[in-house]
């Protein structure tokens, strides 16, 4: 994060945080042996995180952020499409390229 004052700061921190709460019921949906709801949890937070790089590598707004629909991202989502479908694709191609 290059400024730490404003509106972008403040939109990241929440979403990594949010990201990382997630991440964590996640792990502990895991451990229960509830492996459908823990991957929903896990995407939903990969889709969070998405959208962090998304705002801190000006690829959007943080006006944009905000209209994002409330029931965006939601219990009933399967797969994300548009942007963050699009922009999580784009994520997943730089982890994979750094893993090699």
């Amino acid at each position: 994060i290059t400024d730490y004052e404003g509106e972008v700061w403040c939109i990241s921190k929440h979403l990594l945080a949010s990201s990382y709460r997630l991440y964590e019921v996640g792990t502990k949906e895991l451990k229960r042996g509830n492996k459908d709801q823990a991957k929903d949890l896990f995407d939903k937070a990969f889709n969070l995180y998405s959208l962090f790089w998304a705002l801190n590598l000006k690829v959007i707004s943080p006006g944009e952020v905000k209209k994002i629909p409330d029931n965006a991202i939601n219990k009933e989502d399967k797969k994300p499409e548009g942007f963050m479908g699009k922009f999580g694709d784009l994520v997943r191609k730089v982890v994979d390229c750094c893993l090699e």
